[in-house]
């Protein structure tokens, strides 16, 4: 493997799972990009968030969602998951507020060794991380079983790989659409929003129930 292929290589894990030096610039790349910060807010508000719900983000990143799920949830509680240590403490410092008022928690974890809650959730949202969890359709059904019955699932993806267009995002968003469809979601949609350098898109479910 050649030198620019390393180099690639070790930049995208930072993005992956950022630590050390490396995952301080990621984290800063994510929080101040102007697109990241456009898609977390549209896929929140597409989420509804009602001021008493409590929410699950998996793969809170930098926290910007997190902030904006706050912002709605204002007598609720947001419950953030990220597998990387350096994200909670950067996140939970842009969040230092409602992290002390106790209506933001920020864990350790990922989707695929989640850590327990005390009671089931209102709304789940994932911004590009999905494309990083082992077995997709099993992890959308454990998730189908934190939320109350019409609790609402949110699932964003902006592709940037090499390559990668508005029509990646477009067939991305049709297999997220089948996965919760198989994970026994109900009422699923995909929503689309027009930004560089690829759309994104943006696919919701319902839990069954009545």
């Amino acid at each position: 493997m050649g030198l620019k292929q390393k180099t690639t290589r070790a930049l995208v894990s930072q993005f992956h799972q950022p630590h050390g030096l490396g995952g301080r610039a990621a984290d800063w790349v994510m929080a101040h990009r102007g697109s990241n910060r456009k898609r977390n807010v549209w896929a929140v508000g597409l989420l509804d968030v009602q001021p008493a719900d409590r929410v699950l983000e998996i793969g809170f990143g930098p926290g910007i969602a997190i902030r904006e799920l706050a912002r709605h949830a204002t007598r609720g509680v947001v419950v953030g998951v990220d597998h990387s240590e350096l994200m909670v403490g950067r996140a939970s410092r842009r969040n230092a507020a409602a992290v002390r008022a106790g209506r933001v928690e920020l864990r350790l974890g990922n989707a695929e060794a989640l850590p327990e809650f005390d009671a089931p959730f209102d709304r789940i949202l994932a911004v590009n991380s999905l494309m990083f969890w082992d077995e997709p359709v099993t992890r959308l059904k454990e998730l189908r079983g934190l939320l109350r019955p019409r609790g609402r699932i949110a699932i964003a993806f902006q592709p940037r790989g090499p390559g990668s267009t508005d029509e990646t995002a477009a067939r991305a968003g049709e297999d997220i659409a089948a996965h919760f469809a198989t994970a026994g979601f109900t009422d699923v949609r995909v929503e689309t929003l027009a930004l560089k350098p690829t759309a994104v898109v943006c696919v919701l479910g319902v839990s069954p129930g009545p």
